[in-house]
């Protein structure tokens, strides 16, 4: 690794090390990995306008927001679950049902949700409707998770929202055998702020699962099932079938059912649903679906088919051939909103489908934060993630050697994550991220080893010097030999290489 330049700063070192220890006893979700950090060779420049707050400049907001943050760390963390919605109903009963003041759009799947539910607030952003996007994880900041007109909501507002509904949330903890989790109250406040501002319609992604998820106090008109693979098996079964048996909760009476391509028994499961609560179905596919794409520069150009015609022409800045089924998913979501495809048969209008995907942002997914050598940031933490991340990076970049920082979750299947990525890493650098469900390096190591072999393989414990030493190895081949550096294995990863990178 080469020399990092002198400075008269205090040593980042110790400010990396300050950052691991206040946050490796929080919440994973509620890490937020702030600037300060050591400055990396990889420095990318300045931020970009990808809708990803930063800490508040006022130091008092800061305070109270980071106060908010501690006592919502206190609850029960998104991986300690109790299949219930029964806390957040009462809570919601209690302030006035906020859900039901606004239509919604409900996304549940494995993979590809927060990308999905971007692009249909985008569509929807475009129609001049005012909108609320609730997703998770966030990347860096937990005020991403709420967004009211495209943009997140302000730390002044979060914390407003968190108040206003605290004495609540006390009354019902108080009521039941277990206090509200993280989620449940955050969910609530995403309801609560939504109902205030007020938002024509909301776009709801499920924190996991769907029939016992704390969103699913919420009837969808429409619901989103993006592709559905194994994750989160402990809780939501071992089969797509039983998987999807849990993310067909979010079907609701009479509601439309935009289905992305899925495994043929998670596929039957969703249908048996529908006819059940007599839903209509629309299919990738069949319905809906892509009917070309082409690479192009900062994304890729695509025609897709709707559900009232084709869509020709649509530039996508993002990579992928998962994005562009995203896309296509997104778009019938939104045609069905606006009743296209039952009511009747046209097309919404070309120039607005254009100019609203022409701006869609997805922080984190294939994602470019440095240029010579180039670094490539993508938050895929399961197989089939992994697998779409390396078929997007070998279409997109055509790199001639590709080195890969890995900081996983020790719950996830590392295994199978690590070999979809095997062809594509010349070699690998196995990392943590501060959370304390990462997976110990040396354990990622002893996995690695066994999937590329011990050539190919260096361990890095901290995040900065594993992103160094990356940037090192494809630096070797020299200034023009197109290699490049993919950062994956979790959100809480990504989302730390991002500050580190000079993108927050």
């Amino acid at each position: 690794m080469s020399e990092r330049p002198e400075n008269d700063d205090p040593d980042p070192n110790d400010a990396f090390d300050e950052l691991v220890e206040a946050e490796t006893d929080r919440d994973p979700d509620l890490a937020v990995i702030e600037a300060g950090s050591r400055t990396l060779r990889a420095q990318a420049g300045p931020p970009q306008g990808d809708g990803i707050p930063v800490r508040p400049a006022d130091p008092e907001v800061d305070r109270a927001l980071r106060a908010v943050e501690e006592e919502l760390a206190g609850r029960w963390g998104e991986t300690k679950l109790d299949p219930s919605v029964q806390r957040i109903a009462a809570l919601l009963d209690i302030l006035g049902s906020p859900q039901r003041a606004y239509p919604s759009i409900h996304i549940t799947g494995t993979n590809g949700k927060t990308s999905t539910a971007r692009m249909i607030e985008a569509l929807l952003s475009a129609f001049d409707l005012r909108t609320g996007r609730y997703t998770s994880p966030h990347v860096q900041s937990i005020t991403e998770r709420i967004s009211l007109d495209a943009a997140p909501i302000s730390a002044e507002r979060f914390i407003e929202t968190y108040r206003d509904i605290a004495p609540y949330v006390e009354m019902v903890d108080n009521q039941q055998e277990y206090r509200l989790s993280f989620f449940e109250v955050l969910t609530a406040m995403a309801y609560a702020a939504f109902a205030d501002t007020p938002v024509d319609i909301a776009v709801v992604e499920v924190g996991m699962g769907g029939t016992w998820d704390a969103t699913n106090v919420i009837d969808g008109d429409v619901a989103v099932v993006t592709p559905i693979a194994l994750d989160h098996t402990d809780r939501l079964g071992e089969t797509p079938e039983q998987i999807a048996g849990e993310k067909s909760g979010i079907i609701k009476k009479d509601a439309t059912v935009v289905l992305a391509q899925q495994p043929v028994e998670a596929a039957s499961v969703m249908l048996k649903r529908a006819v059940e609560v007599d839903a209509t179905v629309a299919r990738e596919g069949m319905e809906f679906g892509v009917t070309s794409r082409e690479v192009a520069v900062g994304g890729q150009m695509l025609t897709l088919r709707g559900l009232g015609g084709e869509y020709p022409e649509i530039f996508l800045p993002l990579y992928g051939a998962h994005q562009a089924h995203n896309a296509a998913v997104a778009l019938a979501a939104v045609e069905a909103f606006f009743g296209v495809g039952s009511e009747h048969a046209r097309t919404l209008d070309i120039d607005t489908i254009r100019s609203a995907f022409a701006a869609v942002t997805s922080p984190g997914r294939m994602e470019v934060v440095r240029r010579s050598p180039t670094v490539v940031l993508d938050a895929a933490h399961n197989p089939a993630g992994a697998r779409a991340a390396a078929e997007a990076v070998t279409e997109a970049f055509g790199f001639s050697r590709l080195v890969g920082v890995v900081g996983a979750s020790s719950d996830k299947d590392v295994r199978g994550f690590l070999e979809a990525f095997e062809p594509i890493f010349a070699e690998i650098v196995v990392t943590r991220n501060s959370s304390h469900r990462a997976m110990d390096p040396d354990e990622l190591a002893a996995v690695a080893v066994e999937v590329f072999g011990a050539e190919r393989v260096q361990v890095e414990p901290r995040l900065d010097d594993a992103l160094e030493a990356a940037i090192t190895l494809a630096e070797e081949e020299g200034e023009f030999s197109g290699a490049g550096v993919l950062v994956t294995g979790s959100v809480i990863t990504v989302g730390e290489a991002r500050l580190l990178m000079g993108r927050g």
